[in-house]
């Protein structure tokens, strides 16, 4: 999805002034972050110096070489830790993982929900994410020049070693504690690294996996495990002038800055050679410093992240489809013609594969009431963003939150001591995943996981035990804070779904995925009709998460017939619907009320419903949510 085809926050014209005014005030010495053009030097990058051998033991050893990784090292050491950063994957040379290999070179970032004196950032958290934005200068980036920045950052730490390239890790365990690593590296030497504490900042929590912590797999946790967002292969362009850059910013109905281009919506017809397997959406094009672009639109399904072979098919299908796809945009969009098809990225841009179950689970429910934590140690803001599941299963923007918390409780693992885990694999629901995966939000993980180790280690607690003392997490944030964080949780208003007479059965209706409110949260639409599709798709959502509840076919009970459209759901035939699903033995006219007097539909919300012959999409919800209240199932 683009976050940028949306206004911010609906803003008048006057408060729009004043935020362009703050944005440009705060970015002296950064001109090309908003300006109109820029100008570049070619930045020349060797691979990152790796040390031969380790240190027999170090106070912290973080695992992968993403902007996490690279975040959490930097704060470690920072904090006067001894800190060996280690990458995992074979062939990588430099630092930066999805951004400087996937070719992820355009930013998503947390939108600050109001910009004024007291709050001057434009974006949360700030940090070392902020230092490293300064440096590649564009919410689009040269790759090289990201991989650079993020080199200077580490080098710059005379406390952290690199070891890169090595051919398996997996973590020493005592009982179910991390107590370090096991590395074997290309040449098959091995060494066993004792540490205080290991961060896992690999992009698929492999060595938390590895030590036993427990994860849920793709939407599992919404009944779809085999279910996950589409991989993307970056597509590369060159020949990109100033002049051709600027008929790219001219075509209709795109947005543009002086760095990135969004739109085209049109490519997405382009007429796929593997149908099932591949397709395009709309582009995000971020522009280099070498006359080349970067496309992000591909989409291509059915790869299982975690499956060597899989991955490598993925790379095989979209390498075979790119330069269709090139000579598809040369052909149907004149800004296009004279580019040349240059090569894809050399590794997949995965969304989504374990999600972490820790000490705390982000929930929807927390990003629909934009819920700030005693124990947080970031914040988010970016849309609800669930790419596409299938060829035939479009995606969806959930919502647009203004800002929530991230607890601390969300980097520690169930069961597992000696051990965080930051980034897009952490402790977050599927849903609400699609918001918190961004890599600026996991930048701010690393950070806050850097900090946490040395409090960790002075204070003589293992994490489990940091995340439930109050004293340690005040400690953690007021030091977070003194390092560059900013943890204010900034004003605005309540969001008007939030006074909605059925904002609980949004509640639910959300964190089931049965609704979504899109970009401005009005696509919820619940004083609408509601129908019986959408009371057979909302029962078998629930068949698929809560079996043992919901356990009997209504299929037959509920015909529908594809020629005419859905009639008037009534308050009646919901009842009996349900009440069969779980299996009740009841009649048409008997089950609302068997439903009622049983309490498994509240009096008030029986009160509040204005027709019952024909239900709004709100009162369905609400219904639900008063069901699933019965089996002790809350979304609050």
């Amino acid at each position: 999805m683009f976050c940028r085809q949306r206004l911010r926050r609906r803003l008048a014209p006057f408060i729009c002034a004043l935020m362009l005014l703050t944005l440009l005030m705060n970015t002296i010495g950064t001109p090309h972050l908003y300006a109109a053009s820029y100008k570049v030097s070619l930045q020349p990058l060797a691979p990152i110096p790796s040390v031969s051998k380790p240190q027999s033991d170090y106070d912290v050893i973080v695992a992968g070489t993403d902007p996490e990784g690279v975040t959490a090292a930097v704060s470690a050491a920072r904090n006067g830790l001894k800190v060996l950063l280690v990458e995992p994957r074979q062939k990588r040379t430099i630092l930066g993982g999805l951004m400087t290999l996937g070719w992820l070179n355009s930013l998503d970032n947390n939108k600050a929900p109001l910009i004024n004196s007291k709050y001057p950032s434009p974006y949360l958290n700030q940090g070392i994410f902020d230092e490293w934005y300064r440096l590649i200068e564009g919410t689009s980036f040269d790759v090289n020049r990201a991989a650079s920045a993020f080199q200077k950052l580490v080098q710059n730490e005379k406390n952290i070693d690199v070891l890169m390239n090595v051919k398996s890790l997996e973590p020493i365990m005592y009982d179910l504690k991390v107590a370090g690593m096991r590395i074997v590296n290309a040449d098959n030497s091995s060494y066993d690294v004792r540490s205080g504490a290991v961060i896992d900042a690999t992009q698929d929590a492999d060595i938390a996996a590895l030590a036993g912590a427990p994860f849920t797999m793709g939407r599992e946790d919404i009944g779809e495990p085999e279910a996950r967002m589409a991989v993307t292969l970056v597509i590369k362009l060159g020949g990109v002038t100033d002049k051709v850059w600027n008929e790219l910013k001219k075509y209709p109905g795109v947005g543009s800055d002086a760095r990135s281009i969004w739109g085209y919506s049109e490519a997405r017809e382009y007429p796929s050679s593997n149908p099932t397997r591949v397709k395009m959406r709309g582009l995000n094009i971020g522009r280099q410093d070498d006359n080349t672009i970067l496309i992000n639109s591909m989409q291509i399904y059915g790869i299982d992240p975690l499956d060597p072979a899989s991955v490598r098919e993925g790379m095989q299908i979209g390498a075979k489809e790119a330069p269709l796809i090139v000579d598809y945009l040369k052909q149907n969009f004149k800004p296009f013609a004279s580019l040349k098809y240059v090569g894809v990225a050399p590794e997949l841009y995965v969304r989504e594969s374990r999600h972490l179950i820790g000490e705390y689970r982000l929930r929807m429910t927390d990003l629909m009431e934009n819920r700030n934590f005693w124990d947080a140690i970031a914040y988010g803001s970016y849309e609800v963003d669930i790419q596409s599941l299938s060829a035939t299963a479009g995606g969806a923007v959930m919502m647009l939150p203004e800002q929530y918390g991230v607890p601390f409780r969300t980097l520690v693992p169930k069961n597992i001591d000696g051990l965080l885990v930051v980034g897009r694999s952490a402790s977050f629901d599927s849903l609400p995943h699609g918001s918190a995966r961004v890599i600026p939000l996991g930048m701010a993980t690393g950070q806050a996981a850097g900090a946490a180790v040395k409090l960790a280690q002075e204070r003589n607690m293992n994490f489990r035990q940091l995340s439930r003392s109050w004293s340690a997490i005040t400690e953690l944030r007021s030091r977070l804070t003194k390092q560059g964080m900013d943890l204010r949780m900034r004003p605005f208003a309540k969001p008007e779904y939030a006074s909605h007479p059925d904002y609980a059965g949004l509640l639910a209706a959300t964190s089931l995925s049965l609704t979504a409110g899109g970009y401005k949260n009005d696509a919820w639409k619940l004083d609408g009709p509601a129908s019986s599709v959408l009371l057979l798709n909302s029962v078998h959502r629930l068949q698929k998460i809560y079996p043992s509840y919901f356990g009997t076919n209504i299929d037959d009970l509920l015909p529908l017939d594809k020629e005419q459209p859905p009639g008037p759901l009534s308050l009646e035939q919901t009842a009996y619907i349900l009440a069969m699903a779980m299996g009740f033995e009841t009649a048409s006219d008997t089950a609302l009320a068997s439903l009622s007097n049983g309490s498994w539909i509240g009096a008030h919300t029986l009160k509040n419903i204005d027709d019952a012959k024909q239900l709004t999409r709100g009162e369905l919800f609400t219904i639900i949510n008063d069901v699933l209240g019965n089996f002790g199932i809350t979304f609050k």
